[in-house]
């Protein structure tokens, strides 16, 4: 008979290969295992399961395992193992991503110059909204916010300076 390529095969005397080989005590284990799962699913009687398990501790070899449970299945199918994950130095790291109120703030801040501070209000109202958004979600843009506003700010008291000096000249004038 040709060498089986699993140790729980039947086992014929005279056998060569897996069947004359001497068992390790994971073989055992294994084979009682799989006797527990044929006792539990109800396919022997409590006495000849004890002597099953008496005659696996004792065996020598591993085809005296396998003729102890050559006629039981090979016990509970193991749940599929799942797809091992990539190891994290392997896994794309992904970024919060930068608030669009925060950019929109820093846009409108920096038109302040070319439109003689025309968009100094609404960079300082996107501003202030990006922040608290920024506080309450975690993403990105804290310096672009503060941009806009530092911007938006100084193009706002620019131009509140400069109409409290034209009000200032034209009461003075007349």
């Amino acid at each position: 008979m040709s060498q089986s390529p699993y140790p729980w095969q039947p086992w014929q005397p005279g056998q060569q290969g897996w069947g004359v080989m001497l068992a390790s005590h994971a073989d055992r284990e294994r084979a009682v295992d799989v006797l527990r799962a044929g006792f539990g699913e109800g396919r022997m009687e409590r006495e000849e399961f004890e002597e099953r398990v008496a005659r696996a501790y004792a065996a020598r070899t591993v085809g005296q395992l396998a003729s102890l449970v050559a006629d039981l299945p090979q016990g509970p199918v193991p749940p599929s193992v799942p797809a091992a994950l990539a190891p994290p130095a392997f896994v794309p790291v992904s970024r919060p991503r930068t608030n669009g109120k925060a950019v929109g703030a820093a846009v409108c801040g920096l038109l302040c110059v070319p439109t003689f501070g025309l968009t100094g209000i609404p960079a300082v109202v996107l501003g202030h909204t990006a922040r608290s958004e920024i506080r309450r979600t975690g993403e990105l843009g804290e310096g672009l916010a503060l941009t806009g506003l530092v911007l938006g700010w100084l193009a706002t008291a620019g131009w509140a300076l400069v109409l409290l000096l034209l009000t200032a000249v034209s009461l003075a004038v007349g």
